[in-house]
């Protein structure tokens, strides 16, 4: 239970972010962050047509795969393919711990 009372007053914070918002948090250029979109790597949100909104979730992501990018000299296709396999093994590993204490 937590002891900070709560104000309804103020609003819930966002989960999502307009594109010029992302560009600054992530450090990406717009020209890849187009690139990342062609390849169907990111998904928006948006309620207008040409309206981007990006997750908060999206930027760990992102910054993953400019790091492994910049450090490794990949092309963004080969870094979505690493970022990708790595959220996978999170998944089972997370997953085999799951069924070792359930064994426990």
């Amino acid at each position: 239970m937590s002891m900070t009372p709560k104000n309804p007053t103020l609003p819930a914070p966002s989960t999502v972010m307009v594109w010029e918002e992302f560009v600054q948090v992530t450090g990406i250029d717009p020209e890849r962050l187009h690139e990342l979109l062609a390849l169907g790597w990111l998904e928006t949100r948006g309620a207008a047509e040409r309206q981007h909104l990006f997750r908060d979730a999206d930027i760990y992501r992102v910054r993953k795969l400019e790091r492994i990018c910049c450090d490794f000299e990949l092309p963004v296709l080969g870094g979505t393919i690493i970022v990708d396999l790595l959220e996978r093994i999170d998944v089972l590993e997370r997953a085999v711990r799951s069924l070792k204490n359930f064994e426990d």
